[in-house]
């Protein structure tokens, strides 16, 4: 069977705008699970496991509502947000578990439809307070690379950043390389812009035998480095605001893009 699962080493980096500048670049890796494909990872890997405890591990209540089967909570937004070509693979990029402890910022989940033509990216942040928020965006027919999407912003995330803002996201799909750029930004152009890249690698064990004795603690790495970061943000005086209560609605719908919708 030809995995369409994959892992992506590359580097993560944040560089802030204003009010003051700042910047931050590491080393990481994310998988990219193929949903229809978790089941056959489980029984062949000896590395990684679905739903247990292992080296590496990935739980479907990490991601979505936390507690539907994750294909189908992802097939429900994609018709919420009124994507009609839907049915194909969805294959989610992500950080898996490392010892049973995980943090993603942000999960980005490539929607396929019946034809495999991508139709739809849905973006899901987490902050660190437990809180969780998508974005369904609908994938024009003739859309480039990369793919340029925009939406209002609607979760907390930093409280160095306010609320009345929107993310730009640019997008290139997984294939030998990925690229995925967010930008946030205000009524003044940008503040901050955060990006990862990376080169695709087999999803077996021997690589991830390797992956992890190159990052051992990549997990506490993510989210120690959020920490220290915005210790750092904080004495450089850059403005501190207050958490607002999260939206009712845990994935409010992107409305679509008129080409999009058309396709």
């Amino acid at each position: 069977m030809r995995l369409r699962s994959a892992l992506y080493a590359g580097t993560v980096g944040h560089r802030r705008l204003r009010p003051a500048r700042h910047r931050l670049a590491y080393r990481v890796f994310a998988m990219l699970l193929d949903l229809d494909e978790l089941a056959h990872l489980d029984r062949t890997l000896r590395l990684f496991s679905v739903g247990r405890f292992n080296l590496f591990s990935f739980h479907e209540r990490d991601h979505g509502d936390g507690k539907s089967d994750l294909r189908a909570h992802v097939e429900r937004q994609l018709a919420r947000a009124g994507v009609a070509d839907r049915g194909g693979p969805v294959r989610l990029l992500c950080y898996p578990r490392v010892l049973g402890y995980v943090f993603n910022p942000l999960s980005t989940y490539f929607c396929h439809g019946a034809d495999g033509r991508l139709t739809a990216i849905l973006y899901e942040v987490n902050n660190t307070f437990g809180d969780r928020h998508g974005y369904v965006i609908p994938v024009a027919r003739d859309a480039g690379a990369p793919i340029v999407q925009s939406c209002a912003k609607a979760l907390h995330v930093s409280p160095f950043l306010g609320m009345d803002m929107a993310y730009r996201f640019s997008v290139v799909p997984p294939g030998d390389d990925l690229a995925l750029g967010v930008v946030a930004e205000d009524g003044e152009g940008p503040v901050l812009t955060a990006s990862f890249s990376g080169r695709r690698m087999p999803l077996t064990d021997a690589t991830l035998a390797r992956l992890f004795l190159r990052h051992p603690l990549m997990t506490v790495k993510v989210i120690a480095g959020i920490h220290w970061e915005a210790l750092r943000l904080w004495r450089k005086g850059v403005p501190f605001h207050r958490r607002p209560a999260p939206p009712d609605e845990p994935l409010p719908a992107v409305p679509p893009d008129p080409e999009a919708a058309d396709a």
